[in-house]
C-alpha cells in the first residue's frame, strides 16, 4: 500500500489534523504486517507514547472539571475512558480506520481490523504521532475532540466504572466470599489473547467469562459479566423475601 493510498481524508477530518505519510505509515502498521516485512516499523512505539500522553491529558482534564470528586473517584472514571472498550468504539465508529490498518496476512484473515485490541492500540498511535508532528497542544485539541463526550458520559456511571472492585462489593454485600480469576493464554506471541475466569472463593462455579488483550483487561470483562449474574441473583432473592412476607 503507498503512501498516497494512506491518506484518508474522512481519518484526519475527525483527527483535525493530517500527518506525514511515513508517519501516518508507522502509526497505522501493526505487528503482524511488520514481522512479514523486514524493515517496516510498527506503531509499538507511537503507541507507547500516544498512551501517556492520552491518560495526561484525561488527567488534566478530570482535575479540572470535577473538583468535587475524590481521588479513587477520579481514578476509576479515567480507568473506564481510555479502557479499550471505549477507544475502540472511537476508532471504529468516528475515525474509522479499520480499513487503513495494515496487518499480516494471518491477522487479517481474522479479522484483525475489527478486533477491540488492535482498534485501540491504533486510537493511542494515532494520538502519539500527533503529538510526535504538532506537541502536546495539537495532541490536547484531537485527544478533546475525540473523547470529551465520553468522558461526560463515563463520568456518570456506577458499577461500570471498575467491574472489579464492584464485584468485589457485591459480593461482600451478598456475604460471600471475595472474587477470584483463573486466566489462560492462547494464540501467537505477537497476539497473545487472555481469558479469565471470574469465580467466588474456591467455589468452582464459573459467574463469568472476559476476553482481552491482557490479563486486567479479561478479568475486567469477566468481573461485569459476573457482577450482572450476582445482582440478579440478589434481585431474586430479594423478591423471594418479600413474597414470602406478604
Amino acid at each position: 500500500m503507498s503512501t498516497q493510498e494512506l491518506a484518508p481524508q474522512e481519518l484526519f477530518d475527525a483527527l483535525g489534523v493530517t500527518l506525514d505519510g511515513d508517519l501516518l505509515v508507522e502509526a497505522l502498521t501493526h505487528r503482524s504486517f511488520s514481522h512479514e516485512h523486514e524493515g517496516a516499523k510498527n506503531y509499538e512505539r507511537l503507541e507507547f507514547l500516544g498512551d501517556a500522553v492520552l491518560e495526561f491529558v484525561v488527567t488534566e482534564t478530570l482535575f479540572k472539571h470535577y473538583p468535587d470528586k475524590t481521588e479513587g473517584q477520579l481514578a476509576k472514571i479515567r480507568a473506564k475512558a481510555v479502557s479499550e472498550e471505549e477507544l475502540s468504539v472511537i476508532a471504529r465508529d468516528q475515525l474509522h480506520v479499520g480499513p487503513y490498518i495494515l496487518l499480516g496476512k494471518g491477522e487479517a484473515d481474522q479479522g484483525g481490523a475489527q478486533k477491540s485490541s488492535i482498534l485501540c492500540d491504533i486510537f493511542e498511535s494515532l494520538v502519539g504521532a500527533t503529538f510526535v508532528q504538532y506537541g502536546i497542544d495539537t495532541a490536547r485539541e484531537v485527544i478533546h475532540r475525540l473523547i470529551d463526550s465520553t468522558l461526560a458520559e463515563v463520568a456518570t456511571e456506577g458499577p461500570a466504572l471498575d467491574w472489579k472492585t464492584s464485584l468485589t462489593v457485591k459480593a461482600h454485600e451478598m456475604k460471600l466470599p471475595d472474587p477470584v480469576y483463573r486466566m489462560a493464554v492462547s494464540g501467537p506471541e505477537y497476539a497473545l489473547e487472555f481469558t479469565a475466569y471470574a469465580m467466588l472463593g474456591k467455589s468452582k462455579e464459573v459467574l463469568g467469562v472476559g476476553v482481552g488483550s491482557s490479563k486486567r483487561k479479561a478479568q475486567l470483562a469477566a468481573a461485569e459479566q459476573a457482577w450482572h449474574v450476582l445482582d440478579e441473583r440478589e434481585k431474586a432473592e430479594q423478591q423471594e423475601q418479600t413474597a414470602s412476607k406478604s
